[in-house]
């Protein structure tokens, strides 16, 4: 069920934070530069864990700061304790390397952790002069659907119609885009933690929300890849992801 902010009739800043996926070092940039934007809030859109060792230390950062998101269906899985974190796999050995990651995972992820998962809503809506904004992980009614830049221009209506939105907000395919069809806009925030777009970097979205238009902008932030790297290494985690971090694969 969305929580529906209360309507706003000013303009309004968001930055979203995608896709953290374990990557402590990748959260930190990203904070830091949201809030060189100054925006009015900060969410996260899921996806807390798998891939890099850091899943409890994402999840007290973004509960001291209050950072307010949805659930992932990584998030979902692993505060369900369930044996599959309902992803699709491009090939045999990804299906292999991402079940250790999950597992890893929950074996990891600290009560606490899987607690603040398990509370996380699946949609957060508000509206803004006269927008209707819908924050969701994947899609407006399924947490693991692959909603990619390719799809037609039915599929992308009736999302827009399941969300009853006019600006919708999402991740999951970890590649950033905006698409703006039939009056609605449509943004995937790509990936804080996992960029898979060929870019390493820090995946960073402010939504602006003004009285005529709709602004988005996709903001790219260095951090110690080889930090993390290493630390996916040294957990214990197939060295697979840290080279396919390095490679925003």
């Amino acid at each position: 069920m969305a929580q529906v902010k209360n309507l706003r009739t000013i303009d309004m800043k968001i930055a979203l934070l995608g896709d953290i996926h374990g990557n402590i070092e990748a959260l930190n940039a990203a904070y830091d530069a949201a809030m060189k934007e100054n925006p009015d809030k900060v969410y996260h859109l899921g996806d807390l864990g798998g891939y890099a060792p850091f899943v409890n230390e994402v999840v007290d950062f973004l509960m001291e700061h209050g950072i307010e998101g949805v659930q992932g269906n990584y998030d979902e899985a692993v505060a369900n304790d369930k044996e599959h974190c309902g992803c699709r796999y491009e090939d045999p050995l990804h299906s292999e390397m991402s079940q250790m990651s999950f597992e890893w995972t929950k074996k990891h992820a600290s009560r606490e952790s899987k607690a603040y998962m398990a509370s996380l809503l699946f949609d957060i809506s508000f509206s803004s002069n006269g927008f209707m904004a819908s924050i969701f992980h994947a899609t407006p009614f399924k947490n693991n659907l692959y909603w990619h830049e390719e799809r037609d221009d039915r599929f992308f209506l009736d999302m827009a119609r399941r969300a009853d939105a006019d600006v919708m907000i999402y991740g999951h395919t970890h590649i950033p885009y905006r698409k703006d069809i039939g009056g609605k806009v449509f943004i995937n925030a790509g990936s804080v933690g996992k960029p898979k777009d060929g870019d390493a970097r820090v995946c960073l979205t402010v939504v602006e929300i003004l009285s005529c238009s709709v602004k988005s902008s996709f903001i790219r932030v260095p951090y110690d890849v080889d930090k993390t790297a290493q630390a996916i290494v040294e957990s214990g985690l197939p060295a697979y992801f840290a080279e396919r971090l390095k490679k925003a694969q």
